[in-house]
């Protein structure tokens, strides 16, 4: 009844959060699966040939063709999805990261969907979301690649292959943790300590990230005269200048960021540091209109920054353990993981742009991930140090010994204590009636002449003399002489 019961309804079945005891048939896991490769593609699509529409729409002198929106939608996708294009023999490889962002998670959204409606329970039981997922995005890249074969902007198919499939892996991975159990998993794996660190290195980045963000917004509040200037009275213009800044924001926060923690960033000539200033040109986009046109001696200052952030990741972790070498231990694995955060985002934030007076944009990366991993270190060890509780000192191992025997003494009981002293002296007893007599040697002949020497024998000889007399008063008979 049960197969007959399957047979019967699997064409009406519905495909949605199923309970824990509800498996679904091999033709709703199959749709459920194509959903989770195609949704993400067809929605990102889309997104980017919306928005290529309205730039279009808005711009002045230029002619609305939907096929050629649709057609330059695909190196749009791949742009957002961060894989480097050639637009007529030009490297582009400055992507904005907000699209980025947002294809990440779109994916991690649509895994984690996914993996629910499968009733997945493991990652191994998500492993097929999971590889649907990640292939979909690699093959639909290299299509566009390939596609592109021969129009103005091109792109290299291994890369487009190889990019968006790992972006695509990395979200569906983060997407389908928490529904299969795995960080439940991973922590009974994972040193608590490391997992503590883990966390407090996640909120360091998250608090840099954010002290990036007030510097850009308060450098281009400051500017904002220069950055109103840059707008084009025409609509069609200013929408696609703001529309450009908007994109490229988290580029600007993240190059921010690397000159709050010292190293700063670069555009070309243009290099701008915290205790560094060289000029040059810079692109006219209101995204940078807060530039400085000068070093300023007032920006050591803004160094309290991440300084007050490693304070904070050591102050999270106080009381993490009661050995400060334990927190300590932790507070080096929290900027472990900023300094990997510093990496990820410093080297998607730049990259190449055309061959002009603006190329490259760049942040350094290994200098800003190092500089990153001692603000969390120095000052939040200290802080760890300091803050939390410390062990009393370990007594010395005597110590520990005379407490054992005092313990184990207490625990004897008094007349076996009393038979061992009976014991011990019986002993001594017999080795003092064992002993054998001392015979004369060269201590008792170095006494005899040091006495000499001294007069003494004199003295021993009178001593010797009056015991003599004292003893024969009483008992010894008289010789016949006196008599």
């Amino acid at each position: 009844m049960r197969i007959m019961d399957l047979l019967t309804d699997s064409r009406e079945e519905p495909v949605g959060d199923l309970g824990p005891d509800v498996e679904l048939s091999r033709a709703a896991r199959v749709r459920v699966l194509l959903a989770a490769a195609l949704g993400p593609l067809v929605t990102g699509y889309a997104a980017v040939a919306t928005v290529l529409t309205l730039v279009t729409l808005t711009a002045e002198r230029t002619v609305f063709s939907g096929t050629g929106v649709l057609l330059a939608a695909g190196p749009g996708w791949l742009a957002a999805h961060q894989v480097r294009l050639d637009l007529g023999g030009h490297p582009i490889g400055v992507l904005p990261l907000l699209p980025t962002l947002g294809a990440l998670a779109l994916a991690a959204r649509t895994a984690a969907g996914a993996a629910t409606r499968l009733g997945c329970r493991s990652p191994r039981e998500a492993l097929p979301v999971f590889g649907t997922i990640a292939s979909a995005h690699a093959l639909f890249g290299l299509a566009i690649a390939l596609g592109a074969h021969g129009s103005p902007v091109t792109a290299d198919p291994l890369v487009a292959f190889a990019v968006p499939g790992l972006l695509a892996a990395l979200a569906a991975g983060a997407g389908i943790v928490r529904c299969c159990g795995l960080p439940d998993v991973v922590a009974v794996r994972l040193d608590p300590l490391a997992l503590r660190g883990v966390r407090a290195g996640a909120l360091g980045l998250a608090v840099l990230v954010a002290c990036g963000g007030v510097v850009f917004t308060v450098a281009t509040a400051l500017s904002w005269r220069t950055v109103a200037d840059m707008y084009e009275p025409a609509l069609g213009s200013s929408f696609g200048m703001f529309l450009l800044s908007v994109l490229y924001l988290p580029n600007a926060v993240a190059a921010t960021l690397s000159f709050v923690a010292g190293p700063g960033f670069s555009i070309g000539d243009l290099t701008v540091g915290m205790f560094g200033y060289r000029g040059g040109a810079v692109p006219g986009v209101p995204l940078l209109g807060g530039l400085p046109e000068h070093h300023a001696a007032w920006w050591p200052a803004l160094l309290v920054l991440p300084a007050a952030t490693g304070a904070l990741v050591g102050w999270s972790l106080r009381k993490v353990d009661a050995d400060p070498a334990q927190r300590i231990r932790a507070v080096a694995v929290a900027g472990a993981v900023v300094a990997l955060g510093c990496v990820a985002l410093g080297t998607l934030s730049g990259g190449r742009l055309g061959d002009g007076p603006f190329d490259p944009v760049s942040v350094p990366v290994g200098v800003a991930s190092v500089v990153a991993f001692c603000w969390i270190v120095i000052p939040g060890s200290f802080v760890a140090f300091f803050a939390g509780e410390h062990e009393p000192p370990a007594p010395p191992p005597e110590a520990l010994e005379d407490n054992e025997a005092f313990e184990d003494a207490d625990e004897v009981d008094a007349e076996e204590a009393a038979e061992a002293v009976e014991e011990l002296e019986a002993s001594e007893e017999d080795e003092e009636a064992e002993a054998p007599e001392e015979e004369p040697g060269e201590d008792t002949e170095f006494d005899a002449e040091a006495d000499a020497e001294l007069g003494l024998d004199d003295v021993a000889a009178e001593d010797e003399a009056v015991t003599g007399g004292t003893e024969t008063c009483g008992d010894v008979e008289p010789d016949e002489t006196d008599r």
